[in-house]
């Protein structure tokens, strides 16, 4: 596929980067469990990487967060501290979804997702201190990226790495569980599909020298899921290495494509991969930073000569009203139940901190009573919806969809499941399709046959948005993609 001439920007594009730091200086709520963990260390910088390109009238700002998701809070406060030149709208922010980076979501059990508050009175930066903090400082990082942009060159590539892995499985009585133990004659199959792909976007200056990458791989960022500290998980490794082999000035901006039911931990070898690893010397965020960036620098070697000065930059932003999964009585029923002895015990561990003050001195006191009140509210969120239900039936979403030359970016706010992701893929014109997930506050969107085996992930109270918005998201992004390329000729 081939773009026409006529279609070029004559003033060609320009691109700039910029890098904020954005690791809390005090202990601060680490997101990803449904117990509150504080942090106690930072083990590496907490980031957000700014790509601003332009080319003609047209901008879009890509934002790279080391966080577990960009709720609308966050996004709509750093777009309202942009300075004037700056449309907000081109600002396109997504997660890398590290489970040990700081919380971002303001408590909503309507949400589906372990951010319910805590239940507890906690030494911490709030939520809302830490999102004025972090907004101000990527906005200022926009800011510097947009007002530093310059003549540029861009390819683009694909290759492949084994990353992420399905994390569901499946048993002989069809029921579905997410990571578990394999080992166990109820096991019969893994449930989805894996995607290796490797997608980049290199920027060179007029010299010819690297500016920066854009890395798309489909699996989130949680090596470490369960730490009591801060850590951008192995994307911190993976710009290391990078920068290794790069250059240190080299910008690394991440995205995370549909990978909702794909983690980095494997389900079987699990033994002989680490004996691999003890073997090399090697941690599993070190793996998988090498084998990303092999993929990156032999991709690299072979797009270098492909660079385009002039080149089509296309952006539109939809708004979708997407179908609520219906919760019935006996869902509901069953939620309630959960919710109670949740419930019940969370008055218990609330009773015993009244009754003994000094345990609040004890390392980690709240674990227990923040579990308690997290899933409390997790489960009650079930039953909220379904009384709510017929009067807000649906959610809005927020979807970007970018045209750079033969390249498409689809952007969703969600854990997307593959197979919705595949089905983009397998229709998009885009020579290349970069799908970017968690550009937004995040939930769960299963596949259908992921709702059928149930299990975490797959219940209504992990998703409030089903199959069928996950197939409205995979069709209109298809619908707007290849509208995007309807001016492409086969070449």
């Amino acid at each position: 596929m081939s773009t026409r001439p006529e279609n070029r920007s004559a003033e060609g594009v320009r691109v700039g980067w910029a890098q904020a730091d954005i690791t809390p200086d005090q202990p601060v709520a680490v997101v990803g469990q449904f117990h509150v963990r504080i942090s106690e260390k930072v083990l590496d910088p907490i980031t957000a990487t700014v790509m601003a390109i332009e080319s003609g009238e047209e901008q879009v700002v890509f934002v790279s967060c080391d966080l577990v998701g960009i709720p609308d809070v966050l996004r709509d406060a750093v777009r309202s501290k942009l300075p004037e030149g700056i449309r907000p709208e081109s600002v396109v922010m997504n997660a890398t979804h590290t489970h040990t980076g700081p919380e971002v979501r303001l408590p909503d059990p309507a949400y589906g997702n372990t951010s319910c508050g805590d239940g507890a009175d906690l030494p911490i930066m709030p939520a809302e201190e830490y999102l004025n903090f972090a907004s101000t400082r990527i906005a200022q990082a926009i800011e510097l990226a947009c007002a530093t942009r310059a003549r540029a060159k861009i390819a683009y590539g694909l290759g492949f790495a084994v990353v992420g892995r399905n994390r569901r499985w499946v048993s002989v009585e069809a029921a579905s569980t997410m990571y578990g133990n394999t080992d166990t004659p109820a096991f019969s199959h893994i449930e989805g599909y894996e995607d290796h792909s490797v997608n980049v976007l290199a920027a060179y200056d007029t010299a010819g020298t690297l500016t920066g990458v854009v890395v798309n791989v489909p699996c989130p960022s949680q090596v470490d899921e369960g730490l009591f500290a801060l850590s951008a998980d192995y994307w911190h490794d993976t710009r290391q290495e990078l920068r290794c082999r790069l250059g240190e000035h080299v910008h690394v901006l991440a995205q995370c494509s549909a990978a909702g039911d794909q983690s980095p931990h494997p389900l079987f070898e699990k033994q002989a991969q680490q004996r691999m690893w003890k073997l090399a010397g090697l941690t599993e965020r070190q793996v998988i930073a090498n084998r990303i960036s092999d993929v990156v620098t032999d991709t690299l070697k072979h797009i270098r000569d492909t660079t385009t000065e002039g080149l089509v930059l296309r952006h539109q932003v939809q708004r979708l009203d997407l179908p609520l999964a219906p919760v019935t009585a006996a869902q509901a029923n069953e939620a309630q139940g959960e919710a109670e002895a949740w419930g019940a015990r969370y008055d218990e561990e609330r009773q015993k901190l009244e009754n003994a003050p000094e345990l609040r001195d004890e390392p980690r006191w709240y674990v227990e009573i923040t579990r308690a009140y997290r899933r409390r509210e997790w489960y009650a969120g079930v039953v909220d919806r379904f009384r709510q239900q017929g009067d807000h039936p649906t959610r809005a979403a927020e979807l970007h969809f970018i045209r750079l030359d033969d390249i498409a970016f689809a952007t969703n706010p969600f854990e997307y499941y593959l197979d919705h992701g595949i089905y983009i893929k397998c229709r998009s014109k885009a020579v290349q399709t970069f799908l970017v997930q968690l550009a937004g506050g995040g939930t769960y969107v299963p596949s259908v046959r992921s709702t059928q085996g149930g299990g975490y992930g797959s219940i209504p109270a992990s998703n409030p948005l089903g199959p069928d918005a996950g197939r409205a998201v995979a069709e209109r992004s298809v619908e707007v993609i290849n509208e995007l390329f309807g001016d492409a000729t086969t070449g």
